[in-house]
Formats: structure tokens, C-alpha cells, sequence
């Protein structure tokens, strides 16, 4: 929890009013023992019936006492606990906006929704106990062994020896159990991921027709996660009996040492009744203490993996606000570009090599080439989605990485391959990158990406409620909504990600003639499978295995790129390709 404390500093009214009321309910409960004892001894014994009288009024006075400030206790253990559950969730959710592609790489996004789900709720539920349990557990104890002794240091001695061999025991059980409880949260990150996994791709397994193999697969992660919690649940199972037989015997040894001690006259009957009482509440605090530090292992693994995202460094880093930055993206510019995952510059490693293009306002640079030859990599380092490996990307002469991250990806709009649709009405997507943008300029934007005249057939029309992901339209219609949600905010840079191979030609073509009149001022980075799409591009470049295979116009690469050339005639054979603007 080290690392959390400033997640609890809103909080500490409350964490100091929890305690407070749970020592008050603690004193009412040592006080039960002494007034039960008081009645055997002056009420009992001397058949006393007004002192029976009185001290039962008065254990029942204690009695709510005690009752109204266990339950203060617990609502302010709760509004600190909760509230801090809240903020730390809140906290990891604003951190991993700032990640890059990168950090979701390496820590994946099942385990971060394990760790902003499962963790937060260990450490939340600890809080929550700590201001009740951590508090009430070792006071009762201490209150109790005190209580106790000063009634018979004989009988207390036993106490204090099999104390020591209980937490000798405790110590043993949580020691073992600490690494095993950190296993468990790895095997519950896979169970998750698995599961997001198979949730994401459910088409393509019903496709397929793998829904055997899926479930084979989520059964052999789900069974290792089984395993380690089985183990898990063994130490936490072990906790309860041995600390009940150990301290059930300890009560026989009492009972027996105590009530020869009253046969002889040594000790009175009243005194055994109420040390037998304080044994009672040592045994239930002792429980309550193992079963909490337990608890505490359990949230230490969690905390330290809250701290981990909470800590960890985005591998881009933004730069520093500026105050005068001049930037209209007139001008884009890669300069011998090479990028590789890792971040290795070995050639081996390089997805992309020496890559160099410039592109002015206006102009429309089409990238073509190979499945899995680097086109979609390429156009993610523009808005440092990745940095760059070596090389430099300046946009109006200005390294991209010497420029604030909200200024740059400001001024690049992007249509992404896969066409993510957010749940929420059809204008809440199409104005996600400009939330107040009126209904005519939404209207406008998806009247240009061809969208407005299947919208308006909606029953809704642009109030129609989208499924997760846009479950409930086809691919086109998600795409020509993704186009409009970047056509909306008027880039000056556009990238365009294979963002119309679910367009049949006639739509592709009224959409591209469109995007021609509106994004005439545009630098417009284009990625496409058919060179039909390319055709009319003012710079067409040509990547084959991370490099630049050709450059130049679409008559030019015909004459002079080996690689364009193959890919012309894999799609049209030897007849005059047929303009997409025709």
C-alpha cells in the first residue's frame, strides 16, 4: 500500500473516525467479561438479586454502546475504502491513456483489466478491513492477554505461550503463501486475456467452426488458474483449524489449572468465568487476525501490480507544452526512417528501412504493396502511435518527437483498418473527435463519406443506438462512419488505413471523388489493396519487405517498378487500369 498513500490522503477523516469508533466498540467488549464476572462473584455467589439487576442493565447499556460504535466504524471504513477503490480504478484507467502501443504490448490488456478489476478490489477490500479488523483484531488481543493477566499472571503465562506458538505458525503459513498468491493473479491475467481474446474473434471461431478447440483452450487456462488457487485456498483452509485447536487447547489447559485453583479457594469463580471469557475473545481476535494477514498477502501481490501500471513509464514520452507552436501541416517529411518493435536496430529485427517520403499540402501519397510488408506500421509512426528506431518524421519542418502529443495527433485525422464504432448513438461516433459539433456539420461529414443516405434510413436515423463495436451494421457502413468521424475535424493531415476495402466500386468511387473537393488542402496519406484505389494519387510508393521498392506516378511505376508491375497484372491482367475516379 506504499505506493497508494496519496490515493488515501482524501480520505483521512475518515480513516482516523473508523478506529477511533472501533476501539470505543473494543472498550465495551473488555468491559462484558469484568460486569459478567462481577455478577457471579457479588450477585450469584451472595444471591444478590439487585446487583444481578443492576449489572445486567448495565451490560445491555454497554452492549448498545458497543453495537452504535461498531456500526459508525464501519460506515466510515466503507466511505474511505470505496472512495479509494474508486480513485485508484480511475487513476489506472487515466494512466493507460497515456500508453503507447507499446506498454498495452508488453503488459497486455487482459492483465490490465485484471489489475483495474480483481487488484484494485483486493487492496479495496483490505482498507475496508484494516479500518476495521487490523483495528478491532489486535486490540481485542492485546485488551484481552492484559485483561487476563491482571486477573492471574499464572493462568495469563499459559496464555502468552500458546500466543507465541500461534504466531509462529501465522508466520510459517503467510511466508509460503505470499508467492502463491501472486501466481494466482498471473493465472487469473491469462483466464482474462483468453477470454477477451475469444470474446473479440466469437466470428470468427462460429466461422470456423472452433468452438471445441476455444473451449479447449480456455479449459486449459482456466484449469492452471484452478491449480494455483486450489494451493492458495489450502493455506487460507489450514488458517482457521490451526488456530482453533491450538487455542481450544490452550482453553482445556485453563480449565483445568483454573478449576483445581478454585476447588482450593486460590482463585474465584467469577475470576475463572471471566478469564475464560477474555481466552474466548483472544481466540476470536486471533482468527480474525490470521484470516486479515492473509488478506494483507493477497493485497500486497495486488498493490505491487497496481503500482507497476501506476509507475510504469509510456515508452513515447510527450514533449513539453509550447506557448508559440506553429504548425498548419503544410508539410509532412520522413526522413531515412527505420522501425523495428523492440527497438533494436539490428537489420533482422527492422519491419521498416530507410524509409524517405515528403508530402505537401494537397497532395496525396498512396502506399501499396504486400500483405505484411509494413504499410500499416508505417502510417502509425506519423502520429506516433511508435516512435521511430532511427530517423526522423517532421511535420512543417519540425520533429514530430520535439512537438506536444495533443498538438500533433490534433491535426491528423485517422481511419483506422479495423473500423471500431464506440456503443452510443451514430452522431456520438461520427462527433467523437469534436463532441459539439452541430447536427449539419455531422450531416456535412457524413454526406461526403457516403453515409447519409443509409443513416437516414435507419429508424432512428443519427439517434439509431449502435451495439458494442457497431455490432449492428455491416462493414461498410462502419467504415463510411469512420471515414465521416475523421472527416468531421478537418485534418490537415488525413490517413487513410485500407479504410474502403469493404466498399463495393460504385460507392468507393462517389466516395473518393467527394474526399477530392473537401480534402483538396489535405495531405492525404492513402493505404490501399487495389491499385484501381491508387491510380490518380499525385505520389504512389511502392513497399516491399519494410523498403521502398518504387516511387512516382502510377505511369511511371509501370514502366520502372518490377514489383507494382506484378501487382498490376495479379489484379487486371494486361488491360488499361481503370481509374477510380471514372
Amino acid at each position: 500500500m506504499r505506493g497508494l498513500k496519496s490515493y488515501l490522503k482524501p480520505y483521512l477523516k475518515f480513516m482516523i473516525l473508523g478506529p477511533l469508533f472501533m476501539m470505543l466498540e473494543v472498550f465495551f467488549d473488555l468491559l462484558q467479561p469484568a460486569l459478567a464476572a462481577h455478577i457471579v462473584d457479588f450477585g450469584i455467589v451472595d444471591r444478590n438479586l439487585s446487583v444481578i439487576e443492576r449489572t445486567g442493565f448495565t451490560m445491555l447499556a454497554v452492549a448498545f454502546l458497543s453495537l452504535a460504535t461498531g456500526v459508525l466504524c464501519n460506515l466510515f471504513a466503507s466511505r474511505a475504502s470505496q472512495n479509494f477503490g474508486a480513485d485508484v480504478r480511475e487513476a489506472l484507467f487515466t494512466k493507460v491513456q497515456t500508453f503507447s502501443f507499446e506498454n498495452v504490448d508488453m503488459l497486455q490488456s487482459g492483465s490490465l483489466m485484471t489489475r483495474m478489476t480483481s487488484d484494485v478490489v483486493q487492496v479495496q477490500n483490505l482498507l475496508q478491513m484494516g479500518l476495521q479488523g487490523l483495528v478491532r483484531a489486535p486490540s481485542l488481543l492485546i485488551g484481552s492477554v492484559v485483561m487476563a493477566l491482571l486477573i492471574n499472571l499464572r493462568l495469563g503465562l499459559i496464555l502468552l505461550g500458546t500466543l507465541i506458538l500461534l504466531i509462529a505458525v501465522l508466520v510459517v503459513l503467510i511466508r509460503f503463501s505470499t508467492p502463491i498468491f501472486s501466481a494466482v493473479q498471473a493465472k487469473l491475467d491469462a483466464v482474462n486475456t483468453r477470454i477477451q481474446e475469444n470474446l473479440a474473434g466469437i466470428r470468427v471461431v462460429k466461422a470456423f467452426v472452433r468452438t471445441g478447440y476455444e473451449t479447449k483452450r480456455f479449459r486449459e487456462v482456466n484449469m492452471d488458474y484452478t491449480r494455483v488457487s486450489i494451493r492458495a485456498a489450502r493455506f487460507i483452509a489450514l488458517n482457521s483449524p490451526v488456530v482453533t485447536l491450538i487455542m481450544n487447547a490452550c482453553l482445556v489447559a485453563i480449565l483445568l489449572y483454573g478449576g483445581n485453583q478454585v476447588s482450593i479457594g486460590s482463585v474465584q469463580a467469577g475470576d475463572l468465568v471471566a478469564f475464560v471469557n477474555y481466552v474466548v475473545q483472544v481466540l476470536s481476535s486471533l482468527l480474525m487476525v490470521s484470516g486479515l494477514l492473509m488478506n494483507v498477502s493477497q493485497a500486497r501481490v495486488s498493490a505491487k501490480r497496481i503500482r507497476e501500471v501506476l509507475t510504469a513509464r509510456p515508452h513515447i514520452e510527450d514533449a513539453a507544452p509550447g506557448t508559440d507552436i506553429y504548425l498548419p501541416g503544410r508539410q509532412v517529411k520522413l526522413e531515412r526512417v527505420s522501425f523495428s518493435y523492440n527497438g533494436s536496430s539490428d537489420p533482422k529485427d527492422l519491419v521498416l528501412r530507410n524509409i524517405s517520403i515528403e508530402a505537401s499540402r494537397g497532395e496525396t501519397v498512396a502506399i501499396i504493396g504486400a500483405t505484411g510488408s509494413g504499410k500499416t506500421t508505417l502510417v502509425q509512426l506519423i502520429p506516433r502511435l511508435y516512435d521511430v528506431t532511427s530517423g526522423s518524421i517532421q511535420m512543417d519542418r519540425q520533429d514530430i518527437r520535439e512537438l506536444p502529443l495533443l498538438e500533433l495527433r490534433r491535426r491528423i485525422g485517422m481511419i483506422l483498418q479495423e473500423s471500431f464504432l464506440f456503443s452510443g448513438t451514430i452522431r456520438d461516433n461520427i462527433s467523437f473527435g469534436k463532441p459539439g459539433a452541430a447536427q449539419e456539420e455531422v450531416e456535412a461529414a457524413a454526406k461526403t463519406a457516403q453515409a447519409h443516405e443509409f443513416i437516414s434510413r435507419l429508424p432512428g436515423g443519427y439517434d439509431t443506438q449502435l451495439g458494442q463495436k457497431g455490432v449492428n451494421l455491416s462493414g461498410g457502413q462502419k467504415q463510411r462512419i469512420s471515414i465521416a468521424r475523421a472527416l468531421l475535424v478537418k485534418p490537415p493531415v488525413l490517413i487513410m488505413d485500407d479504410s474502403m476495402s469493404a466498399l463495393d466500386s460504385r460507392t468507393e468511387r462517389q466516395l473518393r471523388t467527394a474526399l477530392r473537393e473537401v480534402m483538396k488542402d489535405t495531405i492525404t496519406f492513402l493505404i490501399a489493396q487495389r491499385i484501381s484505389s491508387v491510380a490518380d494519387a499525385q505520389k504512389i510508393l511502392v513497399i516491399d519487405g519494410g523498403m521502398i521498392a518504387g516511387s512516382g506516378t502510377h505511369e511511371e511505376l509501370l514502366k520502372s517498378c518490377e514489383v507494382y508491375q506484378e501487382i498490376y497484372q495479379s489484379q487486371f491482367g494486361m488491360q488499361e487500369v481503370p481509374y477510380a475516379g471514372q
